[in-house]
């Protein structure tokens, strides 16, 4: 749907690039999240060597680099299927130098949103867990770095969530990317 009802109308805007204040509780959030999971990597698995500087320490960093990349495209690309799959309407993708983002002129029920928000770091997540589970001798912190980005990276579409849990239940949602509008007839 990509017309309002009649008899909606705008309860709360969220615009993380204009909204000085919001952008600093999210990245806050983000920090929070980051350090908390930084001491509990080295708690589960303390680092098993040294760090030491040679050629495969440049080479992991590099494939590190690249696979947070990815990550972010596939985390992206989650929301936008989710958002096409809901609405029929394609998807707008983009990066504004802060955040990538997935975008839609479309409006999304309270359920359908919040499924939308949650899916890239539940879905992701898992698959990061079960790598950090396999690989947990060898490969931890590469996966471990990753499983970090993703949840501290969610940090916005947390702070979303818990506004649209807030909400009444018949509140839609229109997510531009850089900016969201929560609905309500009432």
């Amino acid at each position: 749907m990509r017309q309002l009802p009649q008899g909606y109308r705008e309860i709360k805007r969220i615009d993380l690039m204009s909204n000085r204040k919001e952008a600093i509780l999210v990245n806050i959030l983000a920090l929070g999240i980051l350090c908390g999971m930084a001491a509990l990597g080295f708690a589960i698995c303390p680092p098993f060597t040294n760090l030491f500087l040679g050629i495969q320490t440049i080479i992991n960093t590099i494939l590190l680099l690249v696979s947070i990349l990815l990550y972010m495209v596939l985390h992206e690309l989650i929301h936008g299927i989710l958002m096409k799959g809901f609405s029929g309407v394609k998807p707008r993708y983009g990066f504004t130098g802060l955040y990538a983002y997935a975008g839609s002129d479309a409006l999304f029920g309270r359920r359908q949103y919040l499924m939308i928000a949650f899916a890239p770091v539940v879905l992701l997540g898992a698959v990061l867990a079960v790598l950090n589970i396999r690989f947990y001798e060898s490969w931890f912190w590469f996966f471990y770095i990753i499983q970090i980005v993703n949840i501290s990276g969610a940090a916005g579409d947390i702070y979303v969530g818990a506004q649209i849990v807030r909400a009444q239940n018949a509140v839609l949602i229109r997510d531009t990317g850089t900016g969201m509008t929560l609905y309500s007839n009432r």
